[in-house]
């Protein structure tokens, strides 16, 4: 495939009236040569700078030359066939609304003290024995090791990362498009890509339904674990965990206020779960970046 080619092909699908563009420059062409004036009245500026910024379109004698006439012909015969058809969203399973349903019933706990305890007890059931041979500093990083793994395992698992990089390839192409449009005060192109990035809306609800499933059962198994800190250091036997040094504070309690009203206890979950994360990621050579096919 020659470049010419594979620029034309990319250019076709972006857009039906983007290909019956550059059909009307091929056929208005004479030996190659075409000048603005020959298909203004068939197409907008910004598509004809498009074609000048791809390099479909180069300086010629008189006006612009197509580069290569054959290249944009194999290119829009490829494409001839090609369909502009949405992007086929993730179906949530029952077991994915329980999940979201169960999380949110789990935000509870954190004004009912009386939610906290059964929550407390019954992760303590599974915890506790941790926290009886290791120090509290060290079984928050347990839990943030814990919460790292899985959470990685679950976004590998659950989220497409295909469908996400068309999701953001076509919303970055459109960004673009926009720009070229405004710079070249196309206002014609302006308004039609207007009405494409409205119909582009359900690209923006299934990106947000592909990144929102593997957080609803990320939430689902680290709120009882964060419940459980909760309730460990404020209505447990707080006051036995004792004291740390850190750095610029000196001495403090898991209670104390380390970035305004934050808490030493969260402070630190949240550090180590960063932190173990990374490692993970790196370690089981996981990435996180969405791929278009």
């Amino acid at each position: 495939m020659s470049r010419i080619e594979s620029k034309v092909r990319t250019l076709a699908r972006e857009s039906k009236e983007m290909r019956s563009a550059i059909e009307t420059v091929l056929e208005r062409a004479e030996g190659g040569d075409v000048k603005w004036v020959d298909v203004r009245d068939d197409i907008t500026s910004g598509q004809w700078g498009r074609l000048i910024e791809k390099e479909i379109l180069v300086d010629g004698d008189e006006g612009f030359r197509i580069e290569d006439i054959t290249g944009v012909q194999a290119g829009l015969e490829a494409e001839s066939d090609y369909e502009y058809e949405e992007i086929e969203t993730t179906s949530w399973t029952k077991w994915d609304k329980g999940a979201g349903l169960f999380t949110l019933l789990l935000f509870i706990g954190y004004a009912f003290s009386s939610v906290r305890d059964v929550i407390g007890t019954s992760v303590d059931l599974v915890i506790g024995p941790i926290d009886a041979v290791l120090p509290f500093y060290a079984v928050i990083m347990v839990l943030a090791l814990a919460t790292g793994l899985y959470s990685s395992l679950l976004r590998v698992g659950l989220m497409d990362m295909e469908k996400m990089g068309e999701y953001q390839a076509r919303m970055k192409d459109m960004s673009s498009r926009r720009k070229e449009a405004r710079k070249s005060g196309d206002d014609e192109e302006m308004d039609r890509l207007q009405e494409q990035q409205m119909e582009m809306m359900g690209d923006q609800i299934g990106m947000m339904k592909e990144q929102f499933r593997p957080m609803v059962w990320i939430m689902f198994l680290t709120i009882p674990a964060f419940l459980w800190l909760y309730w460990r250091v404020w209505d447990g036997q707080g006051a036995e965990l004792g004291t740390l040094v850190v750095p610029f504070a000196g001495e403090v309690t898991w209670t104390t206020g380390i970035i305004g009203p934050i808490q030493m206890w969260i402070v630190w979950y949240f550090l180590c779960s960063m932190a173990f994360t990374q490692i993970i990621q790196k370690g089981l050579n996981i990435s996180m970046s969405p791929t278009a096919s």
